[in-house]
Parts: structure tokens; sequence; C-alpha cells
């Protein structure tokens, strides 16, 4: 599984030059590519989300479009819609920016459930349906959707169907004096750095890590462990719902990709322990109880992971 590895890296070397530090960040969001996943990136304006995904959509060599939500956004306006033509007079179907690879859907929460559940479609049956007719969404898809943690004015909170639908919830937060330092000196010409970055990957290329990344190997004893972190959430009390299998099935799926990005043909109970916590965070949701004692997804999932013990693992060859 070299081949994912290497891809990976000259990925990551190429967006490292705009987007610094966080390599631990950057490496999960390729494992959810690869994975054929989508990431929810919660943060604060100005950290660095959109520079991120232009810098990854421009170094793997894949189409890119970008979505800036509002309340007035249309599904219509995501999708694509159809268009009479008089000359022809038949309708001709205007593809929409979901039509690409990597689509930036920013600020998602502050589009209205109408517009969400058009996104939904996309994002879990890979099509969009206009006036009745399918539209196949080319492979590989992948959205990288933005919501701001801290303001709530004009917002819409995502429907747990949507939640569900993004693989891994990450926050990149803020950066450190040094690479933020960096950050401000590469701002300083005339072109934005993200014009610079070199295309090092191309689209087949990404189609063959993620067929690769389905084939990375995952013992018994290490799915056991990871049905068992599942159903913890499913029984504790201090929540009103836990994880679907939909998310077992993401962490699998995340956990075989991330073992590829790190240069390994099998997961380890580390790669699933470490991903747990940003596969499960928008998946649970906190009795109303839990919340009025002050508890937060964060602590209540730490604690549930420490309290199962890693399973016995012998690596595979």
């Amino acid at each position: 599984m070299k081949k994912i590895e290497e891809t990976a890296k000259k990925i990551s070397q190429s967006v490292s030059q705009v987007f610094k530090g966080q390599t631990e960040i950057l490496d999960m969001i390729l494992a959810g590519l690869f994975a054929g996943g989508h990431v929810l990136l919660e943060d604060v304006p100005g950290t660095g989300k959109t520079v991120l995904a232009k810098a990854l959509a421009k170094a793997s060599g894949l189409d890119f479009s970008r979505i800036q939500c509002t309340p007035d956004l249309m599904p219509s306006d995501v999708t694509g819609s159809s268009v009479w033509l008089p000359s022809k007079q038949e309708f001709e179907f205007r593809p929409g920016p979901v039509m690409t690879s990597i689509l930036l859907v920013d600020e998602l929460n502050r589009a209205t459930p109408r517009t969400q559940s058009a996104l939904l479609e996309c994002m879990a049956e890979n099509q969009v349906s206009v006036d009745g007719k399918k539209h196949i969404l080319e492979k590989p898809f992948f959205v990288i959707a933005t919501e701001n943690p801290v303001e709530s004015e004009g917002t819409f909170p995502l429907p747990e169907a949507q939640k569900d639908r993004f693989m891994l919830c990450l926050s990149l937060g803020y950066p450190s004096e040094a690479d933020e330092a960096r950050i401000i000196t590469a701002q300083r010409g005339m072109v934005h750095p993200v014009e610079n970055v070199e295309t090092v990957s191309n689209k087949e290329e990404i189609l063959l890590c993620m067929e690769e990344a389905s084939q990375i190997h995952v013992e018994d004893s290490l799915l056991a462990y990871l049905i068992s972190l599942s159903k913890a959430t499913r029984t504790d009390s201090r929540l009103s719902a836990g994880v679907s299998p939909r998310g077992s099935i993401a962490l699998y799926k995340a956990s075989q990709a991330y073992a590829a990005v790190k240069g390994r043909s099998y997961v380890i109970p580390e790669d699933i322990k470490g991903l747990a916590p940003y596969v499960f965070r928008k998946r649970i949701i906190l009795s109303n109880e839990s919340v009025i004692k002050g508890y937060t997804a964060e602590n209540i999932i730490e604690e549930m992971i420490e309290s199962i013990p890693l399973p016995s693992f012998k690596a595979h060859s």
C-alpha cells in the first residue's frame, strides 16, 4: 500500500506551502478523501479552512467548487437546474457547483434546512435529482463543509441525518506562533499563495488510492473493539442517542485509509482509538439532563474510549 503513502506525502508537502502546521489534521482529511467520506470543519473564521480546501484540490489535481451558504441560497443553486431552450423546444440541465470533485461548502449552517437537504442527497447517494431526473456525481466526490461553532445568529441547526453523513468532524484550531508568522509573511506578495501550490497528483491516482484503501486489513479483534466503542454510546444513560451502524462503518473505513496514509497495510488499535472522537463527535446526542450538568460530547466520548481496553494485537504482514 505504498502508493497511498507516497500520494499522501506529496499532496501534504504541496499543501504545506500555504497551510502551515497541523500535519495530523491534514492526514485525517486525506484519510477522509481516500475513504470516500466527507469532512466537517468546525472552527472560527480566519483559521485557514478555505485555503486548505483550495490547496488540497489544486495539489491533488481535482476540480474544485465553492458554495457560500446564506439563508436565501436555494437548492437549485447547489444542484443545478433545468433551463428551457426555445430553439430546441426542450429543457437542458445546467449543472450546479456540486458537479465537481472537491466541494467546499462554507458556513453550512447558514443554509436553510431545505437547501441542506439538497446537499444530503449528494453526500449520501452521490447523485442529484432535478425535475424528476437523476444525475450521477462522478467519483471522487469529496465535501469539505465549514461551520462556525461560536456565532449562532442567522444559522440553522444541522439535522442529525446531515451530521451523520460526515465521516469526520475536525477543528483546525489556532496555529502556533511560528506557524502564524510563516502564514503572515507568505501573504506579502501580490499573488495569493494558493496560486503557487504545485499539482502533484491527478484524478486517476486518487481513485486508485481509494480502491487500495478499501483493501487495508482489519483484524477481527479490532472489528470487535470498534463495535464495542459504538455500543458503549448506545447504552450510556447520559446520551439520548448513540452512534448508528453508519457511524461504525465510517470509523472502519476512516481507520483503513488512515493506516494507509501512515504507510501500513493493516489497521492498529491506536488508529481506531485516535479517530473515534472525530467520527463520533457529531453522531451522539446528549440528554437534556447531561447538558444541564455540564457534560459535553467530547468529554463523554473520551471517558468511554478510556474505559474500554485496547485489544491484544499482532501486526499483519
